[in-house]
């Protein structure tokens, strides 16, 4: 089955929690619906059930720069190509509107998933109220 990514499908408030518990993250449910109202737009599909499956935002001014975060795919769906497809069309959308940079944080595992994407792996620094 193809599964068709959207730019800003409609997600209820529970839907992104839910998925982010599924992958093993902290579901940040307080986080919803306002990510929604904050983000400059988010891409998402869902399975032959109506379910989401597949997630991801970019966030910021939406002048020049945007930040690319929480990409996830139910596990179920994982290593099918759903997850590239998100980063994609996220990508496509921030072209369109005029997006000229996109950055984001990996997990060093994610190397070749964010590489074959089309990023370039680069230096950075990370500040955190935890320290970490």
């Amino acid at each position: 089955m193809k599964h068709e990514i959207c730019i800003n499908l409609p997600i209820a408030p529970l839907e992104v929690p839910t998925l982010r518990e599924l992958v093993g993250w902290e579901g940040r449910h307080s986080d919803y619906p306002i990510l929604f109202k904050r983000c400059n737009f988010w891409a998402g599909c869902r399975d032959a059930k109506n379910e989401l499956i597949a997630f991801g935002y970019i966030a910021g001014m939406g002048l020049q720069h945007g930040y690319m975060e929480d990409i996830i795919v139910h596990p179920q769906f994982q290593k099918k190509g759903i997850g590239q497809a998100v980063v994609r069309k996220l990508l496509e959308e921030a072209e369109r509107v005029g997006l000229e940079i996109v950055t984001l944080t990996y997990d060093s595992k994610h190397t070749s998933f964010y590489t074959e994407s089309g990023f370039i792996p680069c230096s950075g620094g990370l500040w955190s109220v935890a320290g970490t």
